[in-house]
């Protein structure tokens, strides 16, 4: 018994030093996002909103990612005229590693996508939304870091294929 006991300690105690390596343990991130995105097959809209990223880290280079956006606009349909709304849900990896005041990453999501229409024509879908992306957080005191992201987009809304690309930029806190 006293064996598993000190395994036990060691064990907590190895854990506890290599949590304590990781330089932050997650950021969250909120700001400005631009969508250019095809609803339809071969007819993009340009649609503007929010991103809202939380990222936990487990590694010092890896951490996982929940992503949410809002992306809203009017967009001409054959002549008829719709307000848009689409919101995005992604989970994936993220690998980012810290240079100075820099902190480039990179990124895979999956997830779910919503888009609405009304005003003329009235629909909704939802579909398997995935997508690959990357930015950069410039330091600007403490923990408070300037963002600017990409990333490609592909949904299947109505049965059919769309990519768009999604550019984000605003404030992250790393804690």
């Amino acid at each position: 018994m006293r064996r598993l006991w000190t395994l036990v300690s060691l064990l907590t105690l190895l854990a506890s030093a290599a949590w304590a390596q990781i330089p932050t343990k997650g950021n969250v991130f909120f700001g400005y996002s631009y969508d250019r995105t095809s609803i339809v097959s071969n007819d993009t809209a340009n649609l503007n909103g929010w991103n809202f990223t939380l990222e936990g880290k487990f590694l010092p280079w890896i951490g996982l990612v929940a992503d949410v956006d809002g992306h809203y606009g009017n967009h001409n349909f054959g002549g008829t005229t719709a307000d848009v709304a689409a919101h995005n849900v992604l989970f994936g990896p993220r690998v980012s590693v810290q240079v100075q005041r820099f902190r480039p990453f990179a990124e895979l999501l999956a997830g779910a996508g919503h888009i609405s229409r009304s005003h003329g024509i009235s629909d909704s879908n939802t579909s398997f939304v995935n997508g690959v992306g990357g930015g950069l957080d410039y330091r600007i005191a403490g923990p408070i870091t300037f963002r600017g992201q990409l990333d490609w987009i592909n949904t299947r809304f109505y049965g059919q294929g769309q990519n768009g690309v999604r550019f984000s930029t605003g404030i992250a806190v790393h804690f």
